[in-house]
């Protein structure tokens, strides 16, 4: 008599997912940011090589595809996408989700002693030119099919869904966007002068740039002489010296210096460069020797 054969045991797989959280996304910078996360499928139960594939599906922020998905916060959006490598030019999908247009990722996970795991990395990218993004925390999360593998004892080459047994996880993707502002500057110039017998005028240019809907009041400072009026500034050459004054209208009546709520330039940022104008005076004064006067202004914004 022949004893019975010993039944094998099934094989059994899970998946874990690391977060991946983008940390502050600065979209003023116009820049794209990178994160990753770790997913680790560990599987038990036979000794035989087990056929996985790790499918990404739209996430709760939905997509359009795996390339373009979405972190969300109520209507504000903020698109990024899921690659399987680290140049983000594989996007990650399922084949649970036709739309994705991308497939999953799939190993063959060998099983010495009869366990085996295996750890891949998930590279994810907020793209740049989202300027307009809302300063708000942005999320999806991924459960159900959305974050799932599919495993049996066939070589995942021969096409994922031939793998029948599915095993889910979850994990969630996070971003913040902080209020953020920085400004540009360009010089003012009053050019060649003469006698200052008579008020001389110019203008020149700031560029603030801050966040979709964040207030911002733009300060000048009194300049190297520590003018504490805005009006009474003082360009040098040497001990000699030009009274000049700054403005935030073209009628030269609003001084423009920098006490808070006072005489500030006050705006609400659109994520995009705001260009808006200082205004020069030179009043009449008794004239200096001829040369070169300069001062040096410190733009502040506060936000």
């Amino acid at each position: 008599m022949l004893p019975a054969a010993r039944p094998a045991s099934a094989q059994s797989c899970s998946l874990s997912i690391t977060p991946l959280a983008f940390g502050d996304v600065d979209v003023t910078a116009n820049a794209q940011v990178n994160g990753t996360a770790t997913a680790t499928v560990s599987c038990s139960g036979t000794i035989l090589p087990v056929g996985v594939c790790i499918e990404l599906g739209p996430g709760s922020g939905g997509g359009t595809n795996a390339a373009n998905r979405t972190l969300v916060n109520g209507a504000n959006q903020l698109r990024y996408g899921l690659f399987s490598d680290a140049a983000a030019s594989v996007p990650w999908g399922s084949g649970a989700w036709a739309a994705g247009g991308a497939s999953p990722v799939g190993f063959n996970l060998s099983m010495p002693g009869g366990t085996g795991s295996r750890s891949v990395t998930i590279y994810g990218r907020v793209y740049s030119g989202q300027a307009t993004a809302a300063p708000v925390p942005y999320s999806s999360s991924f459960s159900g099919a959305d974050a799932q593998i599919r495993y049996g004892l066939l070589s995942f080459l021969l096409g994922c869904n031939l793998l029948t047994v599915t095993q889910s996880g979850s994990f969630n993707v996070t971003a913040n966007v902080p209020p953020t502002c920085r400004v540009t500057t360009s010089d003012l110039n009053f050019g060649p002068v003469g006698v200052l017998t008579a008020p001389h005028d110019a203008f020149t240019s700031l560029a603030p740039t801050c966040t979709n809907g964040t207030a911002y009041q733009i300060g000048l400072d009194g300049g190297l002489s520590g003018a504490t009026n805005p009006t009474l500034r003082r360009m040098v050459k040497g001990g000699e010296g030009i009274t000049y004054g700054l403005y935030r209208d073209t009628a030269r009546t609003q001084a423009f210096g920098n006490m808070l709520g006072a005489n500030t330039l006050a705006g609400l940022g659109s994520g995009l460069a705001q260009t808006t104008f200082v205004y020069g005076r030179v009043p009449a004064q008794a004239t200096p020797s001829p040369g070169a006067y300069a001062d040096t202004i410190q733009a502040t914004v506060t936000y």
